[in-house]
């Protein structure tokens, strides 16, 4: 049961809409119906409970509003249990559950009021994964309409949608085995009319193509959003006034305080050209100088006509708002920067690769004031991430981790643990690169960049994809082609009229604003990611952006290829080498030997590392070239099949009274019978070969049970010669009178016949 905005009692309510093949449906009134605004939204068989709920209390003191946004994994959803011996629970949210509570933070976020001071928390409880719709949609599907019928103020809804392309053709929510086998994920939340959020990875996509998936996904937003407004008019529930939301002010502190932001907005109005504008600014120490020479002079007059350091203090915080503001405006109307630049210019570009000589790769990136240093790491195969979260299980053989240290913004922070930023740039810069890296087949290794951002003026992300391109390159890893990024910003003023700006920095990423990075190769465009501080963008805009994002990103590329143009032929002196070779899936088996015994065997006594996979591929991974190349024999012996006629060098393993048993090759004994030893007659096996012995020998026979039969080449002790023709350990004989005149010629007996 769920109070409805007239204060009755109602049932259940359930709504749906046939979206690409399958049913949408939304309810409400069944679940968490304590929260100020609940719905459990299922597509297919993936189901995720969205609530929404609003403190109480307005915190005091801060300058920001409090959202947060979390989506909660549950293994049960996808009928498994945790992996691990020790920990059977869910813990702390992986990587993708952390990527996906972005994303929908990123896209609801723009559309509350952010004088709110009231925390705000969405939660994401994901029931039911079916394995073909992703839960990310459905989960940002259901933060909206948990918000939009909830009382919370939020100028909402907004829908989700993901748009994949196979065989040159669009397609509208694809599964997740059409998005594998396809070469776009393009993820939108807006309207019919506005894109407020994106997210997308693409296989070198033409830069048209990708337009052309814009506009295709485009009414479907309509649709959705329709269906939420259909549950906000059944079971929505009146807004509180944003006013009760703020912190609290009287009626007199209120019209104070009107007044003191009149005086703030007509200096800022007189002052921000000749402090920000006039004079070119190149760097954000230098401009961060003249905010704050701006704001002390705002902050000294408010004082002396005055008013109390409290509201003060908030009117300066408001009056930065204004500086950027202004800014924006100021660049729409005459297309000059704080730093002189251009609006479609980017800052000076620096490349350098091969930085430390026992690094595996490295290369040095630096755009204006962003500098990223990213370093490539080699292993073998066995060292790839094992991924177990709710959608995904399987290795991971790429990875990229970014870093930020405090003193990248001139700041002094506690070094805590990884943040969401982190996570998620680090996660840009690894989808950029993804499509160009080389099979696993044709090069095996497990690779590790990391990009530690060591200075940080506008899109580290984009910094850190270069700068993994350079560093792989270095590395000798054969990419496809080299990828470079940008990011580009929204410069507004307030009437409708905008520019597209090029490499986004400081002041410019402002209220009303864009952040919204492409990657890409010279063919087509690889990722994107886009947040906005404002309703959302036009088609229209998403065109200029990209047209004026490929011009940029063709310059870096070109920029980056006058030091490096391609990987290098050679790896690193110190980074391990891979042999990889194909052998019988059956013959595996023979590999690993009973309990692993052969295989360690190998691994122990070469010191190699081997991966086996279930195709047939073996990889020898190792530093020392000796090794691997025995490892490499090893291996291969097991697996050959001994052949009639073939040679081969052996050691006797087993003594019988009838012959001896060589290992002709690893795991595989042949018979050598007693007969076959010499060409005479012995009397015992061991006259002639003992435990242990290296023996070479010929394949003469293999039967029908599969038995291999040998006759002894060389090797061995000498055939001692016995009396009457045969051999023992005594020495020779002389023969006896009654054997004949033969004996005593001192031959080694009487020929047989």
């Amino acid at each position: 049961m769920l109070a409805s905005k007239k204060g009755k009692l109602m049932e259940v309510l359930r709504f749906e809409k046939e979206i690409a093949g399958r049913t949408l449906k939304i309810e409400t009134g069944k679940l968490a119906n304590q929260a100020n605004g609940s719905v459990t939204v299922s597509y297919g068989d993936t189901v995720v409970l969205a609530t929404a709920v609003i403190s109480r209390e307005t915190r005091e003191g801060i300058d920001f509003f409090p959202l947060t946004v979390e989506f909660e994994e549950r293994l049960y959803a996808a009928g498994r249990i945790k992996g691990s011996k020790f920990i059977k629970r869910d813990t702390r949210p992986g990587d993708e559950a952390v990527l996906n509570g972005r994303m929908i933070d990123r896209a609801i976020r723009p559309l509350f009021n952010e004088e709110i001071r009231n925390e705000v928390q969405v939660i994401l409880t994901v029931l039911s994964v079916d394995g073909e719709n992703p839960s990310k949609i459905v989960g940002l599907i259901a933060a909206s309409a948990a918000l939009a019928i909830s009382n919370i103020p939020w100028n909402g809804p907004l829908a989700g949608i993901n748009i994949g392309q196979k065989d040159g053709e669009f397609i509208l929510n694809p599964t997740v085995a059409q998005l594998n086998e396809g070469d776009l994920e393009l993820t939108l939340a807006g309207t019919k009319d506005k894109i407020i959020m994106i997210e997308a990875e693409a296989k070198q996509v033409p830069d048209k193509t990708v337009f052309e998936a814009f506009k295709f996904g485009q009414k479907a937003l309509g649709d959705i959003v329709g269906l939420i407004n259909e549950v906000v008019r059944e079971a929505g529930r009146d807004k509180l006034n944003v006013l009760d939301l703020m912190p609290h002010e009287t009626e007199e502190t209120l019209k104070i305080r009107k007044e003191m932001l009149d005086i703030a907005e007509k200096f800022v109005s007189e002052k921000v050209k000749p402090y920000l504008l006039d004079e070119v600014r190149p760097t954000k120490a230098l401009r961060k100088h003249g905010l704050h020479e701006l704001t002390n002079e705002l902050h000294k007059m408010l004082t002396e006509k005055g008013y109390e350091d409290e509201l003060i203090d908030q009117v300066i915080i408001e009056s930065v708002k204004m500086i950027e503001q202004k800014t924006s405006a100021a660049i729409v109307e005459t297309g000059a920067r704080v730093d002189g630049r251009k609006v479609d210019q980017i800052r000076p570009l620096s490349f350098e690769v091969g930085i430390f000589k026992r690094l595996h790769g490295s290369g040095l990136f630096q755009r204006g004031e962003t500098q990223v240093l990213s370093v490539v790491t080699l292993a073998g195969p066995g060292e790839a991430q094992v991924l177990e979260s709710m959608e995904e299980v399987g290795e991971k053989r790429y990875m990229h981790h970014y870093t930020f240290a405090p003193f990248a913004v001139a700041e002094v922070k506690p070094m805590r643990g990884l943040g969401r930023r982190e996570i998620g740039h680090g996660a840009l810069a690894e989808k950029a690169l993804v499509s160009v890296l080389p099979s696993k087949e044709n090069f095996p290794y497990t690779i590790r960049v990391v990009s530690e951002t060591l200075g940080s003026n506008g899109s580290s992300s984009m910094a850190s994809t270069c700068g993994s391109t350079l560093a792989l390159m270095d590395a000798g890893v054969p990419i496809k082609n080299p990828v470079a990024g940008i990011a580009l910003g929204l410069a507004t003023d307030g009437s409708g009229k905008y520019k597209i700006i090029t490499d986004l920095q400081d002041l410019e990423d402002g209220p009303g604003g864009m952040d919204f990075k492409i990657t890409g190769t010279k063919d087509g465009i690889t990722a994107i990611q886009m947040d906005t501080k404002s309703d959302g963008l036009t088609i229209k805009m998403v065109e200029e952006t990209l047209s004026q994002g490929r011009k940029a990103l063709n310059q870096v590329l070109e920029e980056m290829s006058k030091v490096i143009d391609k990987p290098r032929p050679d790896l690193s002196p110190f980074a391990p080498r891979i042999t990889s070779f194909f052998i019988d899936p059956e013959k595996i088996k023979d590999v690993i030997g009973p309990g692993g015994k052969m295989i360690n065997k190998i691994i122990d006594e070469t010191g190699v590392t081997i991966d086996v996979e279930q195709t047939g591929q073996v990889m020898v991974t190792s530093n020392n070239s000796e090794m691997a190349t025995r490892a490499v024999m090893w291996i291969k012996d097991i697996v050959k099949e001994v052949e009639v006629g073939e040679i081969y060098n052996g050691k006797v393993v087993r003594i019988m009274d009838f012959g001896a048993f060589v290992e002709v090759l690893p795991g595989k004994d042949g018979m050598i019978h007693i007969s076959k030893m010499a060409p005479f007659r012995i009397a015992r096996v061991t006259d002639v070969l003992n435990l242990g012995d290296e023996v070479k020998v010929k394949v003469d026979e293999i039967d029908s049970q599969g038995r291999v039969n040998l006759s002894l080449i060389e090797g061995g002790k000498k055939p001692v010669p016995a009396p009457g023709g045969g051999f023992d350990d005594r020495g020779p004989r002389r023969p006896r009178e009654d054997r004949g005149g033969r004996g005593g010629h001192g031959g080694f007996g009487r020929k047989r016949y």
